[in-house]
């Protein structure tokens, strides 16, 4: 959307339709024969029209009445507007268009058109006013030549794939050129110095390109200049003299490039400034004193540059701010009291700022609205104040990396929405608040590394929603509760507590052992003239005990928590058996050799297949009494070598345990057969619900099919969870890298079950560039992916994530080819759409009694997790946290 696009208010808009209504209504002459046949030659360049758009488009019809998409001069009836809005159109700009004589508007976003902008197009400079070519699949070269188009007020070139450098020309004369955008391509080389000649010009987006060089000087020489964004590029060199000019900025944003110097902050005081990101730079020096600000501002990052001095009290002259993020600087000093003023800030960042000191100011609890309160990795002492607990919208609390004293205040269960406590690495003492307990929200808590003492309240495991939970290195004592969400996180989460006892660790409690020594004294008090007959007792129940273990041994080791049995046959009795190792993470499992053999016998059953994937086939394999199992039959095994990387990997594997994850139940492996088991999930995969059989089975559904928006929504909340958990719970981090629709399972209960994690040495996609471009094109895999470094992280796996979401809500796949060598991208399509203000085009048709602001914010988190630089893809523990304060809020 343009800066220079306003909304009309509500009342102004009845009136104008009203007053559109109640005129007499021209009648719209005619177009003239030649200007059907150029049209229609627009048309036969068109090698695939996927909607109709433009079926209306005969030989017959008149341009003017029945051209879908044209706009004629009523009074000449010649031909003035051409609008075609996100019609997945295919093929090439048709020269034609340049001999329509009084063209003013050519509107084609969206589409899928590739080749270059015919050098034709020249011809329309007497007339044009706006081009809108943006999310194509345009290439080559931008031509000079629309620079000199004397009337041209609107240029988007944007979301395509032009190259090369932006031509000087393009910026000369320009005489009425309001806003150029270029975002999204490829360009390189310098900012033409001539874009500060045009004198008209409000703003430019030159974002997402390749660009190098420092920036023009004088860039408000044109008076109206109030947008200007080059994120994400190559740019250097110092700003700070360069923006003198600017009295009407409202949206400046430099941020991800290697800008240095003093940063521009003289801007936060300019009357319209809404929003000023200058983040991921070299800037350095010291945030000056804000002696004003703009009442309209609203968000300020300046994080992650070499901001030295001390967080500026003067920030709070910025009363209207939203957002405050100055982390991974060198701040230092006390954080100023007076923050908490700032009413209505929702988002404050100081993190990662070492060299900031003193106390945590009792006033940030006057800061009713806030969100996001991120003070990690400072050099804060002193208490926790009990008046943080005022901030009862709070969902992040990270305190974390501090030398904060003193005790947990037990008032924090009054932040009843916290998503996230993190506390750890503190010097924290006195006993963990039962209180916590009445946070039901929370999905992180995580007090280690402090000197907490007591008793971890048993009340802690009516925490259902915890992903994260973590009091190791404490001086905590006692029993540890047994229930099942805090034993779930194993003894990782309790290490490091000499005084603790009980499952998941290994230590017995005292008490314990203080019963059975008291016992053996009684024994030998009273049974003294029988210790003989006790001695024999005693070792013929050894005896009897070892022949059991024995037997057991011989029958799976049914009481070992990893079944081992070796020389197990896979394949048909006497054919072909492949001799191998078979390894049971579970004893939920058969473990005797006949039913070992009558359940894989599925796997030479061609009618036993039920999928494939990048890694394998997988079969449904069923024993004699009814279990199923999946099966996939590995095709490659990517970087591993032999059996003991493989055993390693898949020993990693089997103890990962979430509720959104299919669970691993064992391994196979022979010199010539490599097999993964796994639960089965029975309701197939989201895949088959949005584009399979099962869509087309309840497509006729009144309620939206099978898969209904609350089912929906619950599978996207379920696999953030149980990626958030693989990303920030799992040590080694664990990364997914084969996210898609196809490798979320859906169970009985419509919970999502994700599959195929931790494949990342099987995949083939980090093992060839080559391959890794096939997958790009896919849709789901993260552009550094594509690129031959294979810069791979987590941020990769909240890009594939991204667009799921995307598809839960469009119904679409994430790439559509309507044509030969012609690709729809969703998450381009998706944001076309919003942009353009017609947001229910994205929905998918089929569902039914939704709430439409869910669906939006999904979508709008979707665009977010999709952006092209992992730094500007949030967390998933973030995603997490949204996605359950959608669902709150709504």
């Amino acid at each position: 959307m343009t800066p220079a696009r306003r909304s009309l208010a509500p009342l102004a808009l009845a009136v104008l339709l009203l007053l559109h209504w109640a005129a007499p209504r021209a009648v719209v002459q005619a177009a003239t024969p030649a200007e059907r046949r150029i049209l229609l030659d627009f048309k036969s360049a068109i090698t695939a029209d996927p909607d109709g758009a433009l079926a209306s488009w005969t030989p017959s019809g008149d341009p003017c009445a029945d051209f879908a998409g044209v706009s004629c001069d009523p009074a000449t009836g010649a031909v003035q507007r051409l609008r075609l809005h996100g019609a997945g159109l295919a093929g090439t700009l048709a020269p034609s268009l340049a001999r329509l004589p009084a063209l003013e508007s050519v509107s084609l976003f969206g589409n899928a058109l590739s080749g270059g902008i015919p050098p034709g197009y020249a011809s329309l400079a007497p007339t044009l006013h706006k081009l809108n070519l943006s999310r194509n699949a345009l290439s080559g070269e931008i031509p000079p030549f629309l620079g000199a188009f004397p009337w041209l007020r609107l240029l988007d070139l944007s979301y395509n794939a032009f190259s090369g450098e932006i031509p000087p020309g393009l910026f000369d004369p320009c005489p009425r050129l309001r806003y150029v955008s270029l975002a999204h391509n490829a360009l390189q080389g310098a900012v033409p110095p001539g874009i500060t000649n045009c004198s008209r010009l409000a703003g430019f987006d030159l974002s997402y390109n390749r660009l190098s060089g420092e920036l023009p000087d004088q860039l408000c020489a044109p008076p109206e200049m109030n947008y200007i964004s080059v994120r994400s590029n190559g740019l250097s060199g110092r700003i700070d003299g360069k923006l003198e000019a600017c009295r009407s900025i409202d949206l400046f944003d430099v941020g991800s490039n290697r800008f240095s110097g003093a940063a521009p902050f003289g801007l936060l005081g300019l009357a319209n400034i809404t929003y000023f990101n200058v983040s991921s730079n070299a800037f350095d020096g010291e945030i000056p004193n804000i002696a004003t600000c703009g009442s309209k501002f609203l968000y300020f990052d300046a994080s992650g540059n070499r901001l030295a001095g001390p967080v500026p009290a003067s920030v709070v002259n910025c009363r209207n701010l939203r957002v405050l993020d100055l982390g991974a600087n060198a701040l230092a000093g006390d954080i100023p009291p007076v923050i908490g003023t700032l009413r209505s800030l929702l988002v404050l960042r100081l993190a990662g700022n070492t060299g900031i000191t003193g106390s945590i100011p009792a006033e940030l609890g006057g800061i009713e609205m806030l969100v996001t309160l991120d003070l990690a990795g400072l050099m804060l002492a002193g208490d926790i104040p009990v008046s943080l607990s005022k901030c009862q919208f709070l969902l992040e609390l990270n305190l974390s990396g501090n030398k904060l004293q003193g005790v947990i205040p037990d008032t924090l269960n009054n932040l009843t929405y916290l998503r996230m406590l993190d506390l750890h690495k503190n010097q924290l003492d006195g006993g963990i608040p039962v209180s916590l307990a009445q946070l039901t929200n929370l999905d992180l808590l995580d007090l280690s590394e402090n000197g907490l003492t007591g008793p971890i309240p048993s009340e802690l495991g009516n925490l259902s929603k915890l992903t994260h939970f973590n009091v190791s290195f404490n001086r905590l004592s006692g029993i540890i509760p047994s229930a099942p969400v805090l034993q779930n996180f194993g003894s990782t989460a309790f290490m490091g507590n000499p005084l603790l006892c009980g499952s998941p660790l290994n230590n017995l409690c005292g008490g314990q052992k203080a019963r059975r020594l008291s016992v053996a004294i009684i024994i030998v008090i009273v049974a003294a003239a029988l210790i003989l007959i006790g001695i024999c007792i005693v070792c013929a129940m050894n005896i009897r005990a070892y022949t059991r273990r024995s037997k057991e041994e011989q029958e799976g080791k049914e009481d070992e928590e990893v079944l081992v049995s070796e020389s197990i046959s896979v394949g048909s009795p006497g054919q072909n058996a492949i001799i191998g190792k078979l390894v049971l993470f579970t004893k939920s499992l058969p473990s005797r050799y006949e039913d070992w053999e009558e359940g894989t016998k599925a796997l030479v059953d061609k009618d036993c297949l039920v999928g494939g994937g990048s890694v394998g086939t997988v079969y449904k394999a069923t024993f004699e009494n009814g279990l199923s199992i999946a099966v996939k039959k590995l095709e490659t095994l990517g970087s591993l070598t032999n059996q003991d990387e493989f055993e390693h990997e898949m020993g990693q594997l089997g103890n990962l345990n979430h509720p959104n994850l299919v669970t691993f139940q064992g391994y196979y492996w022979s010199s010539s057969m490599q097999l993964i088991l796994s639960e089965f999930v029975t309701k197939g995969s989201l895949y088959d619900h949005l584009h399979g059989n099962r869509r087309r089975a309840f497509s006729r559904s009144s309620s939206g099919g099978e898969l209904s928006w609350d089912r929906r929504f619950r599978v996207a909340l379920g696999t953030a969870r149980a990626l958030a958990y693989l990303h920030h719970d799992c040590r080694p981090q664990v990364l997914h890298l084969n996210i898609k629709s196809s490798n979320i399972m859906i169970d009985e209960e419509y919970e999502a079950k994700l599959s195929d994690y931790g494949f990342k040495k099987l995949l083939p996609i980090l093992g060839s560039f080559e391959v890794s471009r096939s997958y790009a094109a896919i849709g789901y895999i993260a552009p550094e992916l594509a690129s031959p470094s294979l810069r791979y992280s987590d941020k990769s796996d909240v890009f594939s994530f991204g667009v799921v979401l995307l598809e839960i809500v469009t119904g679409r796949k994430p790439v559509e080819s309507p044509g030969a060598a012609i690709h729809v991208i969703l998450r381009d399509y998706v944001r076309e759409i919003l942009e353009d203000g017609t947001k229910s085009d994205c929905f998918d048709q089929s569902l039914r009694g939704f709430i439409e602001a869910e669906l939006v914010q999904v979508l709008k988190l979707g665009l977010v997790c999709t952006s092209n630089t992992p730094s500007s893809r949030p967390s998933m523990a973030e995603v997490v946290q949204f996605l359950e304060s959608v669902r709150t809020n709504s």
